[in-house]
C-alpha cells in the first residue's frame, strides 16, 4: 500500500495554528508514527484533505512536504497499519461509548414518560449527530478493525429505540 508522508513546520510563538494543523490532520484520519511526521493511506479524498492542511500550514507562515511512500519492509508496513487501525480503533470506541448514552437517554425519557415532540426533536438531533460520526469513522476505515461491525450494529440499535421513541410519543400526541 502507498502512503501519503506529510512533514510540516509552523512557527513555535503560538499553539493555535499547531493546534488547527494536529485537529485538520486527526480529522482526515492521519498518524503519527514519528514526531512532526503524518501518514494516511494515499487515496484521492486524503488527498483532496491535504490541501486544507496545506492552507493551514501556509496561513501559520510553516512549510509542509507532502509524499508518497512505500514501506520498505513488512515491520514497517505492519506497524503503520497498526497505528492507523489503533487509531480507527479508538474513534469506534469513543463513537460505541456515545451510542450507549443515546440509548441509556431514551431509555430515561421513555421511563419518566417524557414523550413530547420537543424531546423527540432533540432526540432525532443526537441521532443524526450519530450517523455523521459513523460515515466520518468508516469513511476513514481503509483497513479491517475490530470494532467496525460492533459500531454498525450498534448504530442500527440507536436507530430501532428513536424509531420506537416516535412512535411512543406520535401516540401520546395522538391519543
Amino acid at each position: 500500500m502507498d502512503w501519503i508522508v506529510c512533514c510540516y513546520t509552523v512557527p513555535s510563538d503560538t499553539s493555535r495554528h499547531r493546534v488547527a494543523v494536529w485537529r485538520e490532520l486527526r480529522r482526515i484520519g492521519a498518524v503519527s508514527p514519528q514526531q512532526a511526521v503524518w501518514v494516511l493511506p494515499d487515496r484521492s479524498p486524503a488527498r483532496r484533505a491535504l490541501e486544507r492542511v496545506q492552507e493551514l500550514v501556509a496561513k501559520a507562515g510553516g512549510d509542509v512536504v507532502l509524499l508518497r511512500g512505500e514501506a520498505l519492509d513488512d515491520a514497517t508496513a505492519q506497524r503503520l497499519e497498526n497505528l492507523y487501525v489503533d487509531a480507527r480503533e479508538e474513534e469506534y470506541g469513543e463513537f460505541l461509548v456515545e451510542c450507549d448514552r443515546f440509548l441509556k437517554e431514551i431509555e430515561k425519557e421513555i421511563g419518566k414518560g417524557k414523550l413530547t415532540s420537543a424531546e423527540l426533536d432533540e432526540e432525532e438531533q443526537s441521532y443524526e449527530r450519530l450517523v455523521r460520526w459513523h460515515r466520518e469513522i468508516a469513511g476513514r476505515t481503509m483497513f479491517q478493525t475490530a470494532s467496525s461491525p460492533t459500531a454498525e450494529r450498534r448504530l442500527k440499535e440507536c436507530e430501532a429505540a428513536l424509531s420506537d421513541y416516535a412512535e411512543k410519543v406520535f401516540r401520546q400526541e395522538t391519543s
